[in-house]
C-alpha cells in the first residue's frame, strides 16, 4: 500500500461498502489515519436490532432506537417516531431553520493523479458495482458534484469550510490552496450566497512556506489557516513536524496573520494508529497538546482550533477506552486539551469534533457523551466546534442527528460534573452546531441567514422535497476502511 496502513494492517481491513447498509454506521469507519477496531458485540446487537426494525417508516429514528436498546438511553428518540412518519416529521420540524456550520469538509480535485490514493478511493468509493473492471470504477463519491449533493442537498448543513492537507510529496495533496480558493468562488457563485469558506494550508518548515502565506494573503485571502503539527499525517517518516510554540519558526507567521486580520488557525491533532508509540517513535508527541498552553497565552488574539479535538483514537479494545475514563475521569490527549485554558489563562483554544465524534458515537455513545462532556467542561460550550470530515465519509446528516439527540447520561453528569447538553435546538447544541463558528468567521446570521434559505441550493432542495424525491438523494454510502467482518 505504501501509505495509510502497513501491509499487516492493510490485511486486517476491507472497504466500508462491505459493511451493513444502515442509516447509522454499525462499526467504526477509518479514513486511514487510524486503525479501525473490530465490530464489537454491542455493535453486532445494534445491527441485528436495526434489521428487525427494517420495516419501520423512519429509518434514522429506528437506528437510534436500536442504539438505545443496546447501550441504554443516550439518544432522544421514541418507538413512535421510528414507526410513524408523521411523528418523525414533527420532530424534524422542530429543528427546521437551525444554523449548522461544518468547518471540516473535503473533496478531491478532478485532476488528482496520485495512483496510490486513487487506488484507495477506487477501493472504497465505488458507485459502479457488480463486478466491473476496477479500472472503470468511479471516484465520483469524493468529487465536487457529490460534495454538493451530500452536504447541501442531503443534509441540514448551512455553511461549510473547505479544507486540504499537507504532504511532504506535494503530488498527494487533495486540493491546492489555489484550487480551494477557486472551488469556494464556484460554489458561492452557483448558490448565489456564501455557502462555503476556504482554508489555506500552511506547511511550517517546508521550503518557501512563508512565501505561500504571502501569496495567499495577496491573491486569495482565506477564511482561516490549516496546518498539521505532525507534518505529513500519513507518513511516520514525516520530515517537517513542528511545535506551535516554536518562537523562531512560528511567531513571525502569527504576527503576519494577526496584522492581516485572519486569526483562525485550524490544527490537526490526534487520530493516531494503534501502535503509534512504536511506528511513529520520535514524532507522535507533535499530535498532543504539549505546545498549546504557551502559544495560546502568547497569542490570545488568535483562535487555535484543534481538529479532531485531540482525540487519540482507540488503542486497544473500544471497551477499554470507556473503562479507563470511568476509572480515571480522563481521556488521553482530549482531557489534556480541555485543561489548556486552565494552564494558559486564556479562552482561545477550541475542540473541533470531526471524525472523533462520529467514531465514538458508533463505538459506544456513552463514550461519545464522555468525550463531548470533557470538551464542554474544560473549554466551555462556546469553544466546541462542529465538523464532520465529509464528504470523504458520505452525507453528514446522521452525525447531525446524533448530536441533536445525544444527552450525557444522568449518572455521568453527577459523577464527573458534566452539564446536560439539552434540547436539539437548545442553547448548547445551537452553539456547537453553528453559532460558535458563525461568531469566529464573522457571519452575521441576522443579515445572512435568510440568504441560505432562499438561494439556489435551497430552491433545488425544496423542489425535490415538493416532488417527494428528497429521499432519492439519500443513500447509506460509507467511505473508508472497516476491520474485516467475520464470514
Amino acid at each position: 500500500m505504501g501509505t495509510y496502513f502497513s501491509e499487516r494492517e492493510f490485511a486486517q481491513v476491507e472497504p466500508a461498502e462491505n459493511a451493513f447498509s444502515s442509516p447509522i454506521p454499525t462499526q467504526v469507519i477509518s479514513n486511514g489515519e487510524f486503525n479501525p477496531p473490530p465490530q464489537t458485540h454491542q455493535q453486532k446487537q445494534v445491527e441485528a436490532r436495526i434489521k428487525e426494525l427494517a420495516d419501520t417508516s423512519s429509518g434514522m429514528a429506528a437506528a437510534f432506537v436500536a442504539m438505545n436498546n443496546v447501550f441504554g438511553k443516550v439518544f432522544d428518540v421514541s418507538e413512535a417516531e421510528a414507526a410513524d412518519p408523521m411523528v418523525a416529521q414533527a420532530r424534524a420540524d422542530g429543528t427546521k431553520g437551525q444554523f449548522i456550520m461544518d468547518v471540516q469538509t473535503h473533496w478531491v480535485r478532478d485532476d488528482y493523479n496520485q495512483e496510490g490514493f486513487l487506488g484507495f478511493l477506487k477501493s472504497v468509493n465505488q458507485l459502479e458495482r457488480g463486478g466491473l473492471d476496477p479500472s472503470k470504477v468511479s471516484t465520483y463519491d469524493v468529487k465536487f458534484e457529490n460534495y454538493v449533493r451530500q452536504i447541501f442537498l442531503n443534509s441540514d448543513t448551512s455553511v461549510t469550510v473547505l479544507s486540504g492537507a499537507p504532504f511532504d510529496d506535494h503530488s498527494w495533496e487533495f486540493l491546492t490552496n489555489q484550487s480551494i480558493a477557486e472551488g469556494v468562488k464556484m460554489v458561492n457563485k452557483t448558490a448565489g450566497s456564501t455557502r462555503i469558506l476556504g482554508h489555506a494550508v500552511v506547511t511550517p518548515g517546508q521550503p518557501g512556506w512563508m512565501d505561500e502565506v504571502d501569496r495567499a494573503l495577496a491573491e486569495r485571502p482565506p477564511a482561516s489557516w490549516k496546518m498539521y503539527t505532525i507534518g505529513d499525517p500519513l507518513s511516520a517518516k514525516t520530515k517537517y513536524p513542528f511545535r506551535l510554540d516554536d518562537e523562531k519558526l512560528m511567531y513571525a507567521f502569527y504576527e503576519k496573520i494577526d496584522k492581516a486580520g485572519i486569526r483562525n488557525i485550524c490544527i490537526h491533532k490526534g487520530l493516531m494508529p494503534a501502535d503509534y508509540e512504536q511506528s511513529w517513535a520520535g514524532v507522535w508527541r507533535y499530535q498532543t497538546p504539549w505546545d498549546l498552553p504557551k502559544a495560546a497565552k502568547d497569542w490570545p488574539q488568535l483562535n487555535f482550533i484543534i481538529y479532531h479535538g485531540c482525540f487519540r483514537a482507540f488503542m486497544d479494545t473500544p471497551g477499554a477506552a470507556l473503562a479507563e475514563f470511568e476509572k480515571t475521569g480522563d481521556i488521553k490527549w482530549a482531557t489534556e486539551l480541555s485543561r489548556v485554558p486552565e494552564k494558559s489563562g486564556t479562552q482561545n483554544v477550541y475542540a473541533e469534533m470531526g471524525t472523533s465524534f462520529a467514531t465514538t458515537a458508533v463505538i459506544d455513545p456513552r463514550f461519545a457523551a464522555a468525550l463531548l462532556g470533557t470538551w464542554v467542561k474544560g473549554l466551555g460550550s462556546s469553544n466546541v466546534i462542529w465538523g464532520t470530515d465529509s464528504v470523504f465519509h458520505g452525507s453528514p446528516q446522521w452525525q447531525i442527528e446524533a448530536l441533536r439527540r445525544l444527552e450525557i447520561p444522568a449518572d455521568m453528569q453527577r459523577k464527573y460534573g458534566f452539564a446536560p447538553l439539552g434540547a436539539a435546538n437548545g442553547a448548547v447544541k445551537n452553539q456547537i452546531l453553528g453559532l460558535n463558528s458563525a461568531r469566529m468567521y464573522n457571519i452575521n446570521l441576522r443579515a445572512d441567514y435568510p440568504r441560505f434559505t432562499e438561494d439556489k441550493f435551497a430552491q433545488i432542495k425544496q423542489e425535490y422535497r415538493t416532488a417527494g424525491m428528497l429521499d432519492s438523494l439519500r443513500d447509506n454510502a460509507a467511505h473508508g476502511w472497516i476491520r474485516k467482518r467475520s464470514a
